[in-house]
Order: C-alpha cells, then structure tokens, then sequence
C-alpha cells in the first residue's frame, strides 16, 4: 500500500518510479480522486457544524418557549445532507483505497531497471556443477524409474500438476524440512511456527495476494483461502498491531504446504515437479524497524544460501529487476539451483524486502523512543522450497546406473546414505 502524503508531496518521483516498474503514470489520476474525497469531508464537516449550530439554536429556543418547527426542518434537511454526504465519503475512500492497493511496492535505488528477467544481475555464483561421465536425467525420469515418484496416480486422484512421492523420497522430502528448520532455529534466531493452511480475505489482502492474484489461488466453498505460502500466515501474525521495537527483529519460520493454481503457467515445466499445485516449502519472515531492513533482508538471504552450501549444491544469486519483482518486493534476490537434467539453473528461493508496503496493509507498526507508532518493515524468503530441493539432490547426485547418493549432512536425519536402482 502506498502514503498518499508521499503522492501529494512527490507526484512525479512516485509516477518516475512506476516507470521504473514499466507502470504508467498515475499520480494525476489518485491525486483528482484525493481532491475530490478531501473536499467531500471539508463539506462533510462543514454540514455538521451547521448541525451542531442548529441543535443548540433548537435547543435555546425551546428554552424560551420559541417556535421551533423552521429550525426542526432545517435539521431534518442538513440530517439528510450529512447522512448522504457520509455514504459518499465512504465510497470515495474505499475508491482511493483500491486504486492504491493496486499498484505494486516501488523498487529500491540499487534495484536493475529492465522489462523482464533478462534485466536481472548476476550477483554471486556458488559452487562448480558436477562434470557427469554420462548424459544426466530429469528428476522425473530418475523417481519414476525408481518407482518412488508417481505421477499417474497423483492424477487419479487429483489431475495435472501434481505428485505422489513413496518410501526413500518421501523420507527426503521430511528430512530435508527437518535440516532446513534446525539451521534456521538454532543458526539463525528463527522461532518455528506451526501456522493455519486456511486465512481469510484480510490476511491475503495484507500480504499482497489479493486483490491482483486471486485467480492463482484456490478458494474453498467456506471462503477460506489455502495458503500459497506461509509467509501469509507469519507476516499477518502482527497485523493490526504496536510492537515495541524491543521485540524487534522479529523472526519465524514455518514448514507447509502450500497451493497455488499456477493460472498463468500454461505449458511451462508440465513435466515432473517443478511447477505443482501443491508443494511444501519451508518460509522465512523478519519483521524489522527501517533502519535494521536492509541488512536484515542480506541476513535472511545468506540463512537461505547456507542450506545449498550445506547440501554442496551450485547455485546463483539473481538480483531481480524491476520487471521481474513480485507485487509486494520493493527488491529480491532469487537463489537458482543448478539442475543437471535441463542443464540449467532454476528458481528455488526468493527472498523479498517488501519496506513498509504490506505493514501499511496489515497496519503493523512499532513504537520507538519518539513514542509514535511508525510501520514496521517486512521480508520474507524460502528456505528453502523443499520439493526443488529434492529435485536438486536427485539430478546433482544421480549415478550412472540411476541410484541416488544421499547429501553427508542430510544422512543423520535420513536414516541411510543411498537410494539403490
């Protein structure tokens, strides 16, 4: 969500900036709808006084045996007034609310310009890609020769888009959230949570999946929403709330499933699991004070690097571009794990900085010394998602005769150090 005060004061930074987000200008158009709305409560509050003026002329009159029947009228006819003027005040607030909360988080000044993702910066690469004796395989081919990775079951039950994992790989699947969880906790500060998979529209508005995304996410017939990721639920934990900025940093974590509908996925990865409608993913959210959200967002970022160094997986950092960001980010690093089969690397985290936008949305703010409640800033990251990280571990560890090498770390929480043909 966005300060008007900032829009009133800076209309042709904020319409730059939508630029900058290949947005056309709109600080004309919010500033009519504002004038419009602010004149409406200047009459507004002019009618009630005129109010308040005749309820004590009424009333002085009564006092001394007046006629009262003209002032009467004239407080039925400004009574009207108000209560049209009131209606007409709320629309045209609720008009200027969802314009504003329709256009996405401004991008930070160090953040690419560019229209897509050929805009983004590569800011770090990590680790050597394995040099194979043979043609590596896809995920898909390696699980379902194992028997372990099932599709066409999955779509019995279910349809396209989604997997049903057996024995070894549905131990590594749990074991891999478990290391995941224990590193963020114990390494890194973060409380784990154990979150609702259903919200409301409230927590999908603050964190930005609603109104623009609603057709990516699935709704029940109870109007409950299942999470396309728990940042949903960690994020909206402070909604509505004064912190203390003793309780800041704020840090959570949580391991879930998560939904999405991928509507606009069309014909993209319709192989295997790289793009399903349910898929688990360990998140991470830090709620910081402004001054802490920069390195804040470095530190949550390197919480998820630590995971592929950990699992010796190649990966590499991506600044995201100001085409390429999410509605809510004003910046973003995406991880991308080197995956043999496609020979390629492919998004396995994305670790936003969203400043104070979704804050202004949920209204969270914290008190400092000035004793004002100012908004908080929010960050959020995968941690990473955990069915790409099996995708990662079963195309970088693969062997020539299809069995699978279990990552050293990983061995204590699987219980055994090979998947055999």
């Amino acid at each position: 969500m966005h300060d008007i005060r900032f829009i009133r004061e800076f209309p042709d930074v904020f319409d730059k900036l939508l630029s900058n987000r290949n947005l056309e200008a709109a600080a004309t158009t919010i500033l009519e709808f504002d004038k419009v709305h602010r004149q409406t409560l200047t009459d507004l509050q002019s009618l009630q006084s005129q109010r308040n003026a005749h309820a004590r002329a009424f009333g002085e009159a009564k006092r001394k045996g007046e006629q009262t029947d003209k002032i009467a009228e004239e407080g039925e006819v400004l009574k009207h007034a108000i209560v049209s003027f009131e209606e007409r005040a709320k629309l045209e607030e609720q008009k200027l609310h969802d314009i504003l909360a329709a256009i996405p988080n401004l991008a930070a000044d160090d953040v690419p310009i560019g229209k897509d993702e050929t805009a983004n910066l590569e800011v770090l690469k990590w680790g050597v890609p394995k040099d194979f004796s043979f043609v590596p395989k896809n995920h898909y081919e390696l699980g379902e020769a194992l028997g372990l990775m099932d599709f066409s079951t999955a779509t019995k039950l279910s349809g396209a888009r989604f997997v049903l994992l057996k024995g070894e790989l549905s131990r590594i699947e749990r074991s891999l959230a478990h290391f995941m969880l224990d590193i963020h906790t114990k390494e890194f500060g973060y409380t784990e949570i154990t979150p609702p998979l259903l919200v409301n529209d409230a927590a999908m508005f603050g964190t930005g999946q609603l109104p623009k995304l609603r057709h990516d996410m699935f709704l029940t017939s109870h109007n409950h929403w299942l999470i396309p990721t728990s940042e949903v639920c960690l994020t909206n934990m402070i909604a509505g709330d004064v912190l203390s900025e003793a309780q800041l940093p704020m840090r959570v974590t949580a391991y879930t499933p998560c939904f999405r509908a991928e509507a606009g996925a069309a014909g993209r990865d319709t192989r295997g699991m790289i793009r399903n409608h349910q898929f688990t993913k360990v998140e991470l959210v830090s709620i910081t004070t402004p001054e802490q959200s920069n390195a804040e967002h470095e530190r949550l970022t390197s919480a998820a690097e630590l995971i592929l160094q950990r699992l010796n997986l190649p990966y590499r950092k991506m600044l995201l571009s100001t085409g390429d960001m999410g509605f809510c980010s004003k910046k973003t690093y995406d991880l991308e794990v080197w995956l043999p089969g496609p020979q390629d690397y492919r998004e396995i985290s994305s670790c936003s900085n969203c400043g104070d936008f979704q804050a202004r949305r949920m209204n969270a703010r914290y008190r400092n010394n000035d004793g004002k409640p100012h908004f908080v800033h929010t960050l959020n990251g995968s941690g990473l998602a955990v069915g790409r990280t099996l995708i990662a571990i079963l195309e970088n560890y693969q062997e020539e005769d299809g069995s699978i090498t279990i990552p050293e770390i990983l061995r204590p929480y699987t219980g055994f150090d090979r998947i055999e043909v």
